[in-house]
């Protein structure tokens, strides 16, 4: 029968040395992917959020404060034209004064 060679102590020592160095290497760049492909994803998350909000049909609610400020602008611009002629005839008034 033939001897086996023996190992060096040292041997187990030098291969458990660099299986721990490339695990660590990988684990970093394991979380470093990680981190990248969650940031891609929230964004995806973000972005399908506000396209989803966007293509909302609008609630009774919106509705509902759409009406009242178009009453309110309806008001103002009843003002606004109530003025107008007043406005026209005091400057035609004024003219015809002038000559």
């Amino acid at each position: 029968m033939a001897r086996r060679r023996t190992t060096p102590k040292e041997l187990p020592d030098a291969v458990r040395d660099a299986v721990e160095r490339t695990v660590q290497a990988t684990v970093g760049s394991a979380e470093r992917t990680r981190d990248r492909a969650q940031g891609a994803v929230d964004e995806l998350v973000d972005t399908s959020r506000k396209a989803v909000r966007g293509a909302m049909p609008a609630t009774q609610e919106d509705i509902r404060d759409l009406r009242a400020e178009l009453r309110a602008i309806g008001r103002r611009l009843d003002a606004i034209e109530e003025r107008l002629p007043a406005a026209r005839s005091k400057k035609s008034s004024a003219s015809a004064r002038k000559s």
